[in-house]
C-alpha cells in the first residue's frame, strides 16, 4: 500500500513490513516515509491549511458525515483489517468500527458548533458599554500520531476534531498497524476532503 502525501499517494525508497502478530504472516508492505516526506507533508498541510480554514462549517460536517457513513458501509472491511494488522479478535475489532464512525459522527456535529463569544466588559471600571469578543479561528496544522492498539477509533478521535475545526492534518500511524489509517485517508478523500486536507 502506499502513503498519501501532499495529494498525492506516492512510494518512499524504504519500506516497512506489517505483520499480523498473531501468525506473522506478511499483510502488506509500506512505505516508510524519511526526513524528505515529513517535509514534504509539512508543506502540504501548511498549503492544506489555508484551504481547510476557508472551508465553512456546512461542508466540513458534510465531509464527516459522509466519512461516518462510509465507515459503516465498509464496517466488515475494515475490521478484517485492523484484526489482520493487530491481532485482535474480530469481534473486537467491528466494535472499533462501529465507535469510530460514532466519533467521526460527532465530529460532524461539532463542526456545526463551533463559535466565537461575546463577553460584556462592565466587571472593570471603564469597561461599561464595551464588549470583547472571541472568534473561531483554526490552529492551522494539526498532527495526529495514532498508538497500534486502536489503530482506527484513537485516529478518528484526533483526525475528526480536528478536521471540524478546520485544521489540515497530518496522520501519523503506527508502523505496526499503518493499514487501517490509509485505508481511512481514502475514506476521507471520497467523502470529499480536499486533497490537501490530510
Amino acid at each position: 500500500m502506499r502513503m498519501y502525501i501532499a495529494g498525492q499517494w506516492t512510494e518512499a525508497q524504504d519500506t516497512i513490513e506489517v505483520l499480523n502478530p498473531f501468525d506473522g504472516s506478511l499483510v502488506d508492505t509500506v512505505p516508510h516515509a524519511g526526513p524528505k516526506e515529513v517535509d514534504q507533508a509539512l508543506e502540504s498541510a501548511t498549503r492544506g491549511a489555508r484551504i481547510m480554514a476557508e472551508l465553512p462549517a456546512y461542508e466540513r460536517y458534510s465531509i464527516l458525515t459522509k466519512t461516518a457513513g462510509l465507515l459503516r458501509e465498509n464496517q466488515e472491511d475494515f475490521a478484517r483489517l485492523i484484526s489482520k494488522e493487530s491481532g485482535k479478535a474480530l469481534w473486537e475489532s467491528r466494535f472499533e468500527v462501529v465507535r469510530a464512525a460514532e466519533t467521526v459522527e460527532l465530529s460532524a456535529e461539532e463542526a456545526k458548533r463551533i463559535r466565537g463569544e461575546t463577553i460584556p466588559l462592565d466587571a472593570a471600571s471603564g469597561g461599561q458599554g464595551k464588549f470583547g469578543f472571541t472568534l473561531r479561528v483554526p490552529c492551522g496544522v494539526v498532527v495526529a500520531i495514532s498508538p497500534f492498539n486502536f489503530p482506527l477509533n484513537l485516529l478518528c478521535h484526533k483526525v475528526g476534531p480536528a478536521l471540524a475545526a478546520g485544521n489540515a492534518v497530518i496522520a501519523k500511524p503506527p508502523s505496526d498497524t499503518p493499514l487501517t489509517a490509509l485505508r481511512f485517508t481514502e475514506l476521507l478523500l471520497e467523502a470529499g476532503l480536499p486533497p490537501e486536507g490530510i
